[in-house]
């Protein structure tokens, strides 16, 4: 694909990765809205003049969609469309399916992860009802074409009013995807293809039911290279010097850093535990806003803790680790499953609770933690004391005989899988050509 024009369209929080992409030929699209809207406790009382959140949330929505649709027609609007341009989205980027279809290009959906949500209960009645040519037109279509298990699998939020209103009223498209916007009907005449799909995870680790749509394709993990994940810009810049870093132990950081080297070199009776939560752990404790952590990290309790806020590679650090404790997202499982090394996990949301059962299940972490076991609600000392027996416990069990070799076992299977190169490989094969 290397005769391809890449635009990489995102949020600012991604902004460090815009120098990597830039040696790569990517282009950086900056889109200014942040990737959560944060809930305001203050927002919206009874006779205050601040607007309530869902006017918020709406006002955001309008005017993210239209930063995208400018991203977007800045890069398809130039130039004539040609065969093999798309767009790739991810679950929560559909904003991008449906401006491919306003710019009449492929759209591809690309996760690392199982889809996190499914349809309501009652969706599949409620579109029968409401839409029962566009129901038949989707039960009824070829092999190859998007459908009705299409729809369940994923594209069933893009039914809702909240797409409908801005297709219709911004984009000029059919308020429901797949009819005429003139008539309303299905358009039986020009059937889209199955939209492809591509998961971020092996095989080995998740299954590929039958019952997924045809399109569905599984590459392997997907990892990108190390020298992209230090949030120290020193320590990058040594990364970037240095051409044979992946391959060497003792990965080169700056020499503020070097106390973290010196820490993990630490001669010790005791396993070494990593804990980290992402930006999960600074939002859900109060804890974290009682003492802030330089990037330069500090040591606690006569060497034993080594407090640290910025990022580092994974998959430099865990093969150095006993046992990962983490929030169960996907970056994190997959690093600590390459590198064989037990887990504990405390999932938060979305498809953290599925990696954490999947983990358990799977033999190489214990069950699930709860929040209230990793960040304690209270300084109640009773909290306090069956919080750290829940978390020991867990920590004993990962640390076991057979969850250990477990872990190893499956690091075996996927270790000679190349996640990203198989992406490439599919797009380059049923897309590009």
């Amino acid at each position: 694909m290397k005769d391809y024009g890449v635009f990489f369209v995102t949020h600012s929080a991604h902004q460090s990765l815009s120098a990597h992409l830039a040696k790569s030929g990517v282009t950086y699209v900056l889109i200014s809205s942040p990737p959560v809207l944060a809930v305001r406790e203050d927002s919206g009382p009874a006779g205050s003049s601040e607007p309530s959140f869902s006017l918020q949330k709406r006002n955001f929505t309008d005017a993210h969609r239209q930063e995208c649709l400018s991203a977007v027609e800045s890069i398809f609007g130039v130039e004539e469309v040609i065969a093999g341009d798309f767009i790739l989205i991810n679950f929560f980027a559909l904003e991008g399916w449906n401006l491919a279809e306003l710019f009449q290009v492929r759209c591809v959906v690309a996760a690392p992860y199982v889809v996190p949500y499914s349809a309501p209960s009652s969706f599949e009645r409620h579109f029968r009802k409401e839409f029962p040519l566009l129901y038949d037109y989707l039960q009824e279509a070829p092999s190859g074409k998007v459908c009705w298990k299409d729809v369940m699998h994923w594209m069933w939020p893009l039914f809702s009013e909240s797409w409908g209103y801005w297709r219709s009223d911004v984009l000029h498209l059919s308020s429901i995807p797949f009819t005429d916007p003139v008539t309303s009907l299905p358009k039986w005449h020009e059937r889209d293809p199955s939209p492809l799909l591509l998961y971020g995870f092996s095989e080995d680790i998740v299954e590929h039911p039958d019952y997924w749509p045809s399109n569905v394709r599984v590459c392997g993990f997907w990892f990108i290279p190390i020298e992209w994940q230090f949030s120290c810009q020193q320590c990058l810049q040594v990364a970037a010097l240095d051409s044979e870093a992946h391959s060497k132990t003792e990965y080169p950081t700056c020499s503020v850093h070097v106390q973290l080297h010196s820490f993990l070199r630490t001669e010790t009776s005791m396993p070494l535990v990593f804990v980290g939560l992402s930006s999960i752990g600074r939002q859900e404790s109060s804890s974290f806003s009682q003492r802030q952590f330089g990037e330069d990290g500090i040591i606690l309790f006569n060497g034993r803790v080594f407090c640290f806020t910025g990022s580092i590679p994974y998959l430099w650090l865990f093969p150095k680790c006993a046992v990962a404790v983490h929030h169960g997202g996907s970056g994190s499982t997959a690093a600590a499953l390459k590198a064989g090394i037990p887990q504990v996990i405390c999932p938060f949301l979305l498809d953290q609770f599925y990696w954490a059962e999947r983990m358990f299940w799977l033999g190489v972490a214990p069950e699930p933690l709860k929040r209230c076991h990793l960040l304690p609600e209270s300084t109640d000392g009773t909290c306090i004391m069956e919080a750290t027996d829940v978390f020991s416990g867990s920590i004993h069990t990962a640390l076991s005989a057979t969850v250990q070799a477990r872990a190893s076992e499956i690091s075996s299977k996927i270790a000679h899988q190349d996640g990203v190169s198989e992406a490439v490989k599919i797009l380059e094969r049923e897309i590009c050509s």
